[in-house]
């Protein structure tokens, strides 16, 4: 902090009575300044001798025979002109960063120009704020911040620009000559961490982050900060992603801190929604220059200060560009008061249908002139990493809202369609949620239930997905049938692949996934047209035959159950076409199930099991070795 004193003489003034009376008593007074309820009693000559207006204030009171002049309306009140009478009077006056602009507002209203004395106060001040001031980095943070009790007056004296240059220029100049003080408190330097920054005997001087600037401005006011960043980005210096730094260090300042509980509790929130404004107004338009996180953070707080649908549909396009990089927390926002679920499902839906249609547009471009074909495949290359990551993530956000009492099906139904296009290495995430779904939702009815195990394809289901489906009693009949037939396929294909002198049979290589991971048909039509035997109605010998067959292990199910040991022991020396016709046995119980009117009800009245997202490890190891299965090989 810079301090400038002023004069020489003692200190003259008083205080007198509640109202802080200022007294000189060395010489009788003549004449009472009124500023509201402070009076000042004073001399002429030194205040006449120093300020035009002071001049022009006594003349029209001494024509009504009145002492006192009322200036009321001088900026900076009693304080200010203290500073400017104490100065008139030759008397010691310090100046800060905290009063000086209020004096030099103070000052130009009392006209204390060169002209009426040389070394006046104005030109001090200015000289004071030039020279020291506007080159001290928090100073001028400081001087901006009382600019706002002082407008127009500062506005008018150019102040604030100068404040706002000296600002800039700092925030703009390399890191590496930086050596005034600043505040850094998101992450500590390696210096500040204890780790020693010697190396060969010399001290290296500590990195200086790039953007060191970014925490200091947060202690400024809204409309000062945006004029603050305003000109940063105008200088161009800036990389873009520092610019996105300080605005998400502004927002959590400013806007993202205790805002639900300030929305609850009825708090007035305009200062929160003028920080909202201003923040999505400074979004640097650089892709990744801020978070996909943090823009998510911001559609949060739109949504519960309820601002404009603009702000909405902005930072819903900004996000549908990098979908991929949020995560299922982020997208947890909360309805408006007029919805019953618990999150906002619409919004979601709108930020999955742009990043479709944007990687939609891509795809197209690919085609319009050929010298670019190279670089936008590559754009596709990455693209189609993001489509692996938004898929996970929906998949994850579904298991969420699943758990709501209140979600209709068609919503979620809908929100999983919309990306049923985008490739997954399993579908398990979608099982999870379906089974979470049932749990919540034990009365749905069977063409509810038909509609909802419809969105996930049992072939792409792991070896623990199928292992919990099988023993899982919400799940129709029809979807254990199908996950115990595909598991009964693969663990013949990993048999015939230990033994390269067999071959499957057409059929079951029909049922095999495509190279690209795709299968061919869907698992419903896969399971149904490849029976083509004879149907009969099922027994019930026949279910609980199903329910008992073993899933196939990590080595290729080769392995049996204790009770099965006779058939263990002769089933090395099957041929190859013994082995596809084991593996095609459940087929006549497939075709039995899907043709006959079976009595069986569906069971999804227990709420025991897991889905794998959550299931331990151990707890689905020790329950599969707890299974007795039979062999059908």
């Amino acid at each position: 902090m810079k301090y400038m004193k002023l004069g020489s003489k003692p200190d003259v003034f008083q205080t007198e009575g509640s109202n802080i009376r200022f007294v000189a008593t060395e010489l009788a007074t003549d004449i009472v300044i009124s500023i509201g309820d402070v009076k000042f009693y004073l001399h002429k000559f030194p205040l006449l001798s120093k300020s035009s207006r002071l001049q022009r204030l006594v003349a029209s009171s001494n024509e009504e025979k009145n002492d006192e002049v009322d200036i009321s309306d001088i900026p900076g009140g009693p304080s200010a002109f203290e500073i400017c009478a104490k100065f008139c009077y030759g008397m010691i006056v310090t100046l800060n960063a905290y009063n000086v602009l209020a004096a030099r507002c103070a000052a130009e209203y009392l006209e204390m120009f060169e002209t009426i004395d040389k070394g006046n106060l104005i030109y001090k001040i200015d000289v004071f704020l030039t020279s020291s001031v506007f080159r001290t980095w928090k100073d001028s943070i400081i001087v901006l911040q009382t600019t706002k009790s002082l407008l127009p007056w500062c506005e008018n004296l150019k102040v604030i620009n100068h404040c706002i240059d000296s600002i800039v220029l700092k925030a703009s100049i390399d890191p590496s000559e930086v050596e005034w003080s600043y505040t850094y408190n998101r992450k500590k330097l390696p210096s500040e961490n204890g780790i020693d920054s010697h190396w060969n005997g010399v001290r290296k001087q500590p990195m200086v982050p790039s953007d060191w600037w970014v925490e200091d401005l947060c202690e400024l006011e809204v409309d000062l900060y945006k004029r603050v960043i305003m000109t940063i980005k105008a200088k161009g210096s800036t990389p873009a992603v520092v610019i996105g730094e300080a605005l998400r260090a502004y927002a959590y300042r400013r806007l993202l801190g205790s805002l639900e509980d300030a929305v609850s509790n009825g708090v007035d929130c305009t200062k929160r929604r003028a920080a909202l404004d201003a923040i999505i107004f400074l979004l640097p338009a650089e892709e990744g220059s801020v978070s996909c996180g943090f823009l998510l953070k911001l559609l949060r707080a739109a949504c519960l200060l309820e601002s404009g649908e603009s702000h909405r549909i902005n930072l819903i396009k900004r996000i549908g560009t990098q979908l991929d990089g949020a995560s299922v927390s982020d997208l947890l926002i909360p309805p408006n008061t007029d919805e019953n679920n618990i999150y906002s499902i619409d919004l979601i839906m709108a930020i999955v249908e742009e990043f479709m249609l944007q990687n939609s547009d891509s795809v197209k471009e690919k085609i319009q002139d050929d010298e670019e074909i190279v670089e936008i495949e590559n754009a596709t290359s990455v693209s189609s990493t993001s489509k692996l990551a938004v898929a996970k993530l929906i998949d994850g956000y579904l298991a969420e809202i699943a758990k709501d009492p209140n979600l209709p099906l068609p919503k979620l139904i809908a929100l999983a369609e919309m990306v049923s296009s985008l490739p997954r290495p399993s579908h398990d995430g979608l099982y999870r949620a379906i089974d979470m779904y049932l749990k919540e939702h034990p009365s749905l009815s069977k063409s509810e239930k038909k509609k909802l195990c419809g969105l996930m394809d049992c072939k792409q289901l792991s070896q623990d997905a199928c292992m919990h489906a099988v023993q899982n009693e919400r799940l129709p009949l029809r979807v254990v049938v199908q996950v115990l037939f595909f598991e009964q396929v693969r663990a013949s294909i990993a048999s015939a692949r230990s033994d390269p002198s067999s071959e499957l049979p057409s059929a079951v290589r029909s049922l095999l996934p495509r190279e690209n991971g795709n299968s061919i048909g869907s698992s419903r039509s896969a399971a149904t047209t490849t029976t083509e035997e004879e149907c009969g109605v099922p027994t019930s010998s026949d279910i609980n035959s199903l329910r008992s067959m073993r899933l196939a292990n990590n080595s290729g199910g080769s392995e049996r159950s204790s009770g099965s040991s006779d058939i263990n022991k002769n089933s090395d020396d099957k041929s190859a076409a013994g082995k596809a016709k084991g593996m095609l046995m459940p087929k006549k119980i497939l075709s039995k199930l899907w043709s006959g009117k079976t009595n069986a009800g569906e069971n999804s009245s227990s709420d025991t099991s897991e889905s794998p997202g959550s299931v331990n490890p151990e707890e689905a190891k020790s329950t599969q070795s707890r299974i007795t299965r039979r062999s059908v090989s």
